[in-house]
Order: structure tokens, then C-alpha cells, then sequence
């Protein structure tokens, strides 16, 4: 299922076909060395942080069976943007959201300071100043699917003709 979902990540249209996306499958034991290192940086910036955030915060990639974590090539070719890069890489994570949705999982992307840690890159193989655009948890909601309901596109929308 997971590779069903990350086939459709790579649908996603990218300028000069850079495929831009980094996809790092973390399940069992690495989501607690993956929240240790959360957890470590947490306590880095926070040095005062209590023992019951860390402890939450080394929680996190427990959530689910598997999370993704979503890395952003920089620009490989001259005429690619970095910006159309993290673009793709965001329709690449879309598609995973429509596909395990459609396959009856849950999932959910998530950001927080972890995505932006260097450290925390660094854990995934990812340079530190490479984009981490986000960690997919992934698994079997307990409720079944529950789509949350947003506002209307109506007042962000507006029309215009000739």
C-alpha cells in the first residue's frame, strides 16, 4: 500500500521533469530513533523545555505505523526554481493524501520545528539546508475516514471576464 501511494506521489507535474521529491519511509524502530532525534532537538533550542514535552515530542512519530518524511531536492538544472521544486514536492504529498485516503487509510502531513532542523534533516539524509517540507503519518484511522469540512472557496475567489 505504502509503495501503491508513494507511485502516486510521483505523478505530480514538475517543471523540466526534476522529480524534486526525497521520500524517507520510516516504520518500527526508526520512528523512535526519529523521535529521539526530535526530541534532542527540542531540547537544543529549548534547554528548559519540561520532561513532559520531550517526552511528547519523542512521541510524535509513534502516532502512526508509518510516516513519510518529505524532502525537496535544490534546483539540479539552471532553469529550474526552488520555488517549483517545493511546489511539486507539495502535489507529490497531495497525491499521497488522495491515494491512501482512496486505499481506506488515514493520513495525515504534518510540519513543526522538527522539519526545520538540521539535525533532524541531517537524521534523514537530507542536507540542513535542504526543504523538509513535512512528515505523512499514515495508517488505519480508528473511527474510519473522517474529511474535514472547509470553508468555501467563495471569499478567495474572485472572477474575472474579458
Amino acid at each position: 500500500m505504502i509503495e501503491t501511494i508513494l507511485a502516486a506521489a510521483v505523478q505530480a507535474p514538475n517543471h523540466y521533469k526534476v522529480r524534486p521529491w526525497r521520500f524517507i519511509v520510516l516504520t518500527g524502530e526508526a520512528r523512535a530513533r526519529l523521535g529521539d532525534r526530535m526530541g534532542q532537538a527540542l531540547h537544543q533550542k529549548n534547554p528548559d523545555a519540561s520532561n513532559d514535552l520531550l517526552t511528547r515530542e519523542r512521541a510524535k512519530p509513534l502516532r502512526a505505523p508509518v510516516v513519510v518524511a518529505v524532502g525537496v531536492d535544490k534546483p539540479a538544472v539552471a532553469q529550474a526554481v526552488e520555488l517549483e521544486n517545493v511546489c511539486a514536492v507539495a502535489a507529490a504529498v497531495q497525491n499521497m493524501l488522495l491515494a491512501a485516503h482512496a486505499l481506506g487509510l488515514g493520513a495525515m502531513w504534518r510540519t513543526g520545528s522538527a522539519a526545520r532542523d538540521p539535525d533532524v534533516k541531517t537524521f534523514l539524509g537530507l542536507a540542513p539546508d535542504q526543504h523538509l517540507i513535512g512528515f505523512v503519518y499514515i495508517g488505519y484511522p480508528e473511527n474510519g475516514p473522517t474529511p474535514s469540512q472547509r470553508p468555501s472557496y467563495e471569499d478567495r475567489t474572485v472572477w474575472m471576464e474579458e
